[in-house]
């Protein structure tokens, strides 16, 4: 559900008054703060509102930024510090001020920690210093030896200068090679700036051919762009429809329409970006600049740079890239919005999505959202006239969706140590006959997800924490996906030091693969987890996959997003029911989501494709709505059962977890919160009750959920009620508007 409550914090536009502007300001610290601080600046010296300083606070000198607001004139001069420095970095625009403030108070965390998320580090405030960039020089006379290094730098050269490192890279040879060329004049050497403006994308390139279906949607969305109407519009289009060329369109129509404006474009996995980043050059003939954690610090300060002087124009990251300094932002793109991994689960807890959503609204400009299966948020907001929608109803070129069929494991089980039935087995027999391609998900990393003792039953759990240790066999190690704690694989149960008494229960990828190997040796086979592979290995891997490399993949949900195979055609599904259970509200949703995008992969050119999902649940309404293709009849379904309970997007949630060391200090804590609930027509909160996973790295923790009306102000009922509560210092209390996670 797009965020509620944008009037709580009114837009204000900067003070225009210098004459106040050159005495006082309000300054915000990157800090976990919730309010700006007086400060006085230097005789002679201006700050606008939005001008990143230094000043002292507290024993050192901290970067911030003036905020608006007026500054306290009933407080001494005499009381307040000296701003040390005004940055010649371009302030923050009126639109990110405000986005900062109403970002701060929708998801109750500090103004200074959202604007740490701007800020980053002061990396970017300070210009680096010149590096040394090599150009052609004059015709050495007399003339040089030529080897074939030396050749391969002067072909290398181009008009650009480029650093030795960059001209090695490209002529395949040492720094040396290059070094000596400059030593004998043949290189000439010129200070360049190490963050480089990004070229600007070419608006006069064509983009694809589309369909009547895409040049419809495309011009909806112009339409907006070009009345600067704020409106958020849906892309609805099956896998392989073509939605990415479609709001390319929109960015160029945004990117022509003003020479200042800027375009953000949010992807949800590292693992697209390479491929995405060379699909939007191709279109625009220039790279993007790209924002995601993979990134050197040097790249990230580039990319930080450039947006914050504007000329960083087309911008692809991750969900953190919606608090990059834009100057001029006017179109975001949420590409695969119905992704988990929109929501940020640590720091400040907030989901991108609606935050694009919500900035878009605030600022006045328009948001695209594109998904094969969009959230129920999202499709309630269309049905409510809240957003437009355009459809996107066949696959590009003539493609067709692949045929869904189930494996009942209740009939037809797997044998003895297997995990693939008699029809998985036989589907991947025939693909590999024809030399097609065959993917098999499992949405489990690792080779076990637990291990116990044979003997004792003790199960193998992380240090200090509830959570299952996860085999990994290709490394023999045992490993916790949510602490990151790993330990060799002991030979002796710790409980009852019985030897070689640690056995794997269930499967994962791994295990799989073992299967796999056993079943068809000759077949080239491959495994694609984000614990198998970094992000490196990930695109070789899936590069492979592409150019027909690769017989068999076997992969996590990592290769559920936005890949293409031309070659794959048979999907199977070795356990379609994995997501079904655990309490979570948005189970099936989420079970749907994935298993589409996944069976999605199969078929996406001229060859027909299809899926097998093996399960023990063939009447879950989720699965027969994959194999009988009734997307909407799901969710009409799912919206009844929401809005009859209560839940989003027809209700509102929030969590309250309290974590700490100290068991009898946090029951007391939890009690003292139970106790000052206030009386609140139409809210609800539960608990306090101990988190399914109780015990994290040393924490206890325990959760509080607070169920509201859709009309209600959560925000301001939480206010009330936790500001009353003394917390001890051991103890964290961690507010989450909208939770996606009930662990």
């Amino acid at each position: 559900m797009a965020p509620e409550g944008s009037e709580d914090f009114p837009r204000t536009a900067p003070s225009s008054d210098p004459a106040g502007a050159a005495s006082r300001v309000k300054v915000l610290f990157p800090l976990p703060l919730f309010k700006a601080y007086d400060y006085l600046l230097p005789p002679g010296v201006a700050a606008p509102v939005g001008a990143f300083v230094k000043a002292p606070f507290g024993p050192r000198e901290v970067f911030g930024v003036v905020w608006r607001g007026a500054a306290d004139d009933g407080v001494s001069a005499a009381k307040l510090k000296t701003i040390c420095e005004v940055m010649a970095t371009s302030p923050l625009s009126a639109d990110l001020i405000d986005f900062i403030d109403w970002t701060a108070g929708y998801t109750m965390f500090p103004a200074g920690s959202v604007l740490r998320m701007v800020m980053r580090s002061g990396d970017g405030l300070v210009a680096p210093a010149r590096q040394a960039g090599y150009v052609l020089g004059p015709p050495p006379d007399p003339p040089i030896r030529m080897t074939p290094q030396r050749h391969a730098v002067m072909d290398a050269v181009g008009v650009e200068p480029k650093p030795v490192a960059a001209l090695a890279a490209a002529a395949g040879v040492s720094g040396a090679v290059v070094r000596g060329l400059s030593n004998i004049g043949a290189l000439a050497r010129v200070e360049i700036d190490p963050d480089p403006p990004f070229v600007e994308p070419d608006l006069t390139r064509p983009g694809h051919d589309l369909s009547d279906d895409q040049l419809f949607a495309a011009e909806q969305i112009r339409r907006h762009i070009n009345n600067d109407q704020n409106a958020t519009t849906l892309i609805d289009g099956v896998t392989g429809s073509g939605k990415t060329e479609v709001y390319l369109e929109a960015v160029a129509a945004a990117l022509a329409r003003d020479p200042a404006a800027q375009v953000l474009i949010l992807i949800p996995e590292i693992a697209l970006t390479l491929p995405f980043l060379k699909r939007v050059t191709k279109r625009f003939g220039a790279e993007p600049a790209p924002w995601h954690s993979e990134l050197t610090s040097a790249a990230r300060r580039r990319t930080w740079r450039r947006v914050a002087d504007g000329s960083a124009r087309l911008v692809v990251g991750a969900r953190s890239a919606l608090f990059l300094p834009f100057q001029k932002l006017k179109l975001i793109i949420v590409d695969e919005e119905h992704d988990g991994a929109y929501k940020q689960g640590d720091g400040v807890i907030y989901h991108a999505r609606d935050l694009a959503v919500a900035r878009g609204a605030r600022a006045g400009f328009p948001v695209v959202l594109a998904s094969a299966t969009p959230s129920l948020e999202t499709v309630v907001n269309v049905d409510e006239g809240r957003y437009d929608a355009v459809g996107l109803a066949a696959r590009f070129a003539g493609a067709v969706m692949p045929n869904i069929a189930l494996v009942d494991m209740r009939a037809t089980a797997a044998g003895p140590g297997c995990w693939l039935s008699p029809p998985l087995v036989a589907a991947v027999n025939e693909q590999l006959s024809v030399g097609e391609q065959s993917l098999l998900f499992l949405n489990r990393r690792g080779y076990a997800p637990l291990t116990l003792c044979r003997r004792c039953g003790h199960k193998m759990t992380a240090p200090n924490s509830d959570t299952m240790l996860v085999e990994h066999r290709f490394e023999n190690r045992l490993v916790c996906h949510h602490t990151g704690f790993s330990m060799p694989k002991p030979k002796a149960c710790p409980a009852c030091n019985a030897v070689d008494g640690l056995a794997p229960c269930g499967p994962g990828v791994e295990r799989v693969a073992e299967e796999a190997r056993e079943r068809w040796p000759d077949a080239t086979i491959a495994i694609l987890s984000s614990d198998t592979a970094g992000a490196r290995a990930v695109r070789e891997i899936l590069d492979a996959m592409h150019d027909g490399d690769i017989d068999i993949l076997i992969a996590t949900q990592v290769v559920a997003k936005g890949h293409h195979f031309p070659n794959l055609t048979f999907v199977g599904v070795v356990d379609a029911d994995l997501g079904l259970s655990g309490g979570d509200l948005r189970a099936a949703e989420r079970t749907y989501q994935l298993l589409s995008q996944v069976t999605g992969r199969a078929g996406r050119e001229a060859k027909p494709g299809r899926a097998l999902l093996q399960t023990y649940q063939t009447k879950a309404p989720v699965l027969a709505a994959l194999v009988s293709g009734e997307r909407d009849g799901f969710l009409a379904a799912e919206a009844t059962s929401r809005r009859d309970l209560g839940f989003p997007p027809y209700g509102r949630l929030a969590a309250i977890i309290l974590r700490g060391p100290d068991e009898r200090a946090l029951q007391a804590c939890a009690q003292a919160h139970r106790a000052a609930i206030p009386p609140a027509d139409g809210i609800e909160v539960w608990g306090p009750a101990p988190a399914p996973i109780y015990r994290l790295r040393g924490e206890a923790r325990i959760r509080f959920l607070v169920k509201a009306r859709r009309n209600i102000d959560i925000q301001r009922f939480i206010k009330a009620w936790t500001g009353g509560v003394k917390i001890k210092a051991a103890i964290r209390r961690v507010i989450d508007i909208d939770p996606y996670s009930f662990l």
